[in-house]
């Protein structure tokens, strides 16, 4: 059994010339599985061929595709069509990155929640599940979740940082819930160790976010989160769950092949 890193955006510019050290380091710290995070119709398919491109013998890596809250406003007329196509493509397992972000507002808040709904649709539709983004945006989040609950019911939050009220709320839905580096900050993560005291092993599913969100307290900093820091992540959150790392292990990636449909004999 290896780990699991269920969010890593691995088209981001500064993996470009490092992918294949990147995804080395990442087998070599027995993170053999990977899930790459699509975030606008273009970047999904160049993500798509980046995954086919680079899955080997010794690391399996599937996809998400979607449209990302900052990038709603480049949903064009078909590009539902067109998502639709590409989430047939059977290396992409989810949809999204999808959801609300009313923190800095890239896309103005009406269209984002079309895109949103458009896409909650879709995962109705397809029966695919979906992979949440939320900042500053839960009540209006969680309020188009509970109208597509079919939808809702089979998803991961990915880089879950709320509170104990707000896991609960996405709990009651049905959804799997991402933890990140964030747990590694006790001063920012201070609420979200808190909720994971409450969350379901079976629920718990472990993401980097890279090549955002290194862990605060690795010494010396990284310049860049990579998949290979996701066993430093593990350790925190079996010490916070007083669990084992190997069972936290297993059941993080069980998890992970089970919402995602996975075959772990699939390339």
């Amino acid at each position: 059994m290896s780990w699991f890193d269920v969010g890593i955006n691995l088209t981001d510019r500064r993996f470009e010339k490092r992918i294949d050290d990147l995804l080395s380091h990442s087998a070599n710290a027995d993170v053999s599985h990977l899930l790459a995070i699509g975030t606008s119709l273009e970047d999904s398919l160049d993500t798509l061929d980046l995954i086919r491109e680079k899955t080997s013998r010794t690391i399996t890596i599937k996809s998400t595709a979607g449209f990302h809250p900052h990038n709603a406003k480049l949903m064009k007329d078909g590009d539902s069509e067109s998502l639709a196509a590409l989430l047939n493509q059977p290396e992409v397992v989810a949809i999204g990155e999808c959801g609300l972000d009313f923190n800095r507002n890239f896309s103005p808040p009406d269209v984002q929640l079309r895109v949103f709904e458009t896409q909650l649709e879709l995962a109705s539709d397809l029966k695919l599940p979906i992979y949440l983004h939320e900042r500053d945006a839960f009540e209006h989040q969680i309020q188009l979740l509970r109208k597509y609950s079919s939808a809702a019911a089979n998803g991961l939050v990915h880089c879950f940082t709320g509170n104990v009220e707000q896991l609960n709320h996405y709990l009651e839905l049905g959804l799997s819930v991402g933890i990140t580096g964030w747990v590694c900050d006790p001063e920012r993560g201070k609420e979200l160790r808190e909720a994971l005291k409450e969350l379901p092993l079976d629920k718990l599913l472990l993401e980097t976010d890279a090549p955002y969100l290194a862990p605060k307290d690795i010494r010396p900093r990284p310049k860049y989160n990579q998949p290979s820091l996701l066993p430093h992540i593990a350790q925190t959150v079996a010490d916070i769950k007083h669990i084992s790392v190997g069972e936290l292990k297993e059941q993080s990636f069980a998890n992970a092949c089970r919402l995602f449909s996975i075959d772990v004999g699939s390339r």
